[in-house]
Parts: structure tokens; C-alpha cells; sequence
């Protein structure tokens, strides 16, 4: 079996259909069927950003409801289900607020899928069957981090798939509680401080005060912040050669390879490590490429560059 693992598409229908082409998928007039031996896996993302929201959740989810395909969940689709639900302890509040950040990352979704709507209920419903992370006999999928440790934590809240309830979403939007840390490793990934001092600007406008680590590197408590960070360019030249990375609680418990997106990677794709491929090439932008990596059950590893499968928007 060989499964095609789809990086984040952000609402670009077009480019994933034309990936699907691409890899040898034919539209029934249904769904998109794989070729023989073939099944998809979306790894999460799949909505805010671009301006097709709902004809790539119709694509996805179709392929879904046909047996032929798997998803995981992103960080924007639960930000969907945590911006549309309020809060058991405040009522007057949402678990996500609507304050301009939040409702501008959200305001391509919202734009074909009205707030309150019965397609906005339909679609949040839909999000509540995904599961945060899928483990195979040959592999491990999840939107940003395979930490088995926030996993543990998070089984409990969860559905016998790894889905979340309710419940779980209320829990883990609670922030300063461990179910809350957990939640945001497995779909945003390990962050650490930044030195004192020092604030980054992202590519939505906020500042933050801590930073997204390279957690697939080897003996990341050995290494410097500046060795390990993931950021742009002019955020590292900020950053000390010499600071140290403080508390990095982080291993990658595993022996099979973990396939995860969310990173917004560029250039010629190739695997993280040894034991990791990020499938986000920045499919959102006009520079990048929506990404596949396509693996062989049979032969999960080695990982190698030549698996990669980008389609290349003509």
C-alpha cells in the first residue's frame, strides 16, 4: 500500500485537485478514487487562508465518507470548533476570542461559511470527526508534534479514534492547565522562551515572546536556542549564539517515521531527520507548492527526498 500524505492545503481546492491528478486520482463524479493500492492522508489545515474553504472540504471529506482516505486534525480546524464554542465557565466568552488576530486567520472560512449557519454547524460537526493524530504498524501521523507524553495525557478526553468531545475541547482551551500545554504540542509543536528581552514578530502581526523549536533534532538540551529555533532569518539574528534553550522536555519516542505538516517549509522538499517528513511546503502563498510524500507501507524507511511529490501550480 502506498499512502499519499497531503500537506496543509489552507483552502486551495484547485491546487489540490491538481495534485490528485498528479499522483493518478480520477473523479467518479463522487469522490476522488486513488489508484490501485493507493490512499490518501490529509494532515490537517485543510481550511482558512485560501478562497476555496468548502469545495476542499467537500473534496476531503468526500474521500473520507468513501473509505479512501484518512485526516488528522490541524491547529486551524480545531481553532474553527474553539472560535464557534462558548465557554461552559463564561458564557459570554468563546473559547477562541474574536479579537482582530483571531478573526482575521479565520475570515476566509467565515466568509463561505457564515458564522451560526446550518453549513457553519454541518462543517464543526464534521471537524469533531477527526482525529488529533493516527498510529499505524508502520508509522505515525499528527498535524505538528508526535509527543507520546502530551498524548498520554490527552487519551483520556478523548474518543476511542482520538477525537475530541465536547468536553475535551472545553478542557483543553482552558490555558495555564496541562491539557491546555498538550493540546498545543501535538498541533502547534514544542516552543520554548525566548532570552529576556527579545520579541518576535510573526507573519500575523503578534509578538510572542517564545519560540517553535526543531524538536525532531537529536539532543535538542545539548544544543543552543539558536541551533534549534525555528523562525525566520531576522527573528534568529536576534537571538544569542551562545543562549541556551531552557526547558526542553522533548524526545521522540518511537521507532517509526512520523509524518506531520504545520511548518510552512520552502525549497526543495526532504526529510526533517531520519525518522521525520514535514509535507508543508506552503501551499498558501504564491511560492509554494502543495506537497505530498508518498509512503510504502512495506518499506516505511528509509525516508527519502525522492518520495516527495509537489504539484507545481500550472
Amino acid at each position: 500500500m502506498i499512502i499519499d500524505i497531503i500537506g496543509d492545503v489552507h483552502g486551495y481546492a484547485d491546487k489540490l485537485t491538481g495534485l490528485l491528478g498528479q499522483l493518478g486520482y480520477v473523479h467518479n463524479g463522487h469522490y476522488f478514487v486513488p489508484p490501485d493500492g493507493h490512499r490518501a492522508l490529509f494532515i490537517g489545515d485543510l481550511i482558512d487562508r485560501g478562497s476555496q474553504q468548502v469545495a476542499t472540504l467537500e473534496i476531503a471529506f468526500a474521500m473520507l465518507d468513501a473509505g479512501v482516505a484518512d485526516i488528522v486534525m490541524g491547529n486551524h480546524e480545531y481553532n474553527a470548533l474553539a472560535f464557534a464554542t462558548r465557554d461552559s465557565n463564561n458564557p459570554e466568552r468563546y473559547l477562541r476570542s474574536h479579537n482582530d488576530v483571531h478573526t482575521r486567520q479565520h475570515e476566509a472560512f467565515l466568509a463561505e461559511v457564515p458564522f451560526g449557519s446550518e453549513s457553519h454547524q454541518y462543517w464543526l460537526q464534521r471537524f469533531y470527526e477527526i482525529p488529533l493524530w493516527i498510529e499505524t504498524d508502520y508509522a505515525c501521523f499528527v498535524h505538528a508534534c508526535w509527543d507520546v507524553d502530551s498524548m498520554a495525557l490527552l487519551k483520556p478526553l478523548l474518543t476511542a479514534d482520538n477525537c475530541l468531545t465536547a468536553q475535551a475541547l472545553q478542557t483543553t482551551s482552558e490555558e495555564f492547565t496541562e491539557p491546555f500545554d498538550a493540546l498545543e504540542r501535538v498541533l502547534k509543536g514544542v516552543e520554548t522562551p525566548l532570552p529576556d528581552g527579545i520579541v518576535m514578530v510573526d507573519k500575523e502581526g503578534t509578538k510572542r515572546s517564545r519560540v517553535r523549536v526543531r524538536w525532531w533534532l537529536d539532543e535538542l538540551k545539548s544544543r543552543t536556542l539558536y541551533e534549534i529555533a525555528r523562525a525566520p532569518a531576522s527573528a534568529l539574528a536576534q537571538i544569542p549564539i551562545d543562549a541556551l534553550a531552557e526547558n526542553i522536555d522533548f524526545a521522540i519516542k518511537t521507532h517509526k517515521p512520523v509524518f506531520v505538516g504545520h511548518y510552512w517549509l520552502t525549497g526543495k522538499p526532504e526529510p526533517l531527520s531520519s525518522q521525520v517528513v514535514c509535507t508543508d511546503y506552503s501551499a498558501a502563498v504564491d511560492s509554494g507548492y502543495l506537497t505530498c510524500y508518498q509512503l510504502d507501507t512495506t518499506q516505511p524507511l528509509p525516508l527519502s527526498p525522492a518520495n516527495f511529490v509537489q504539484y507545481l501550480n500550472d
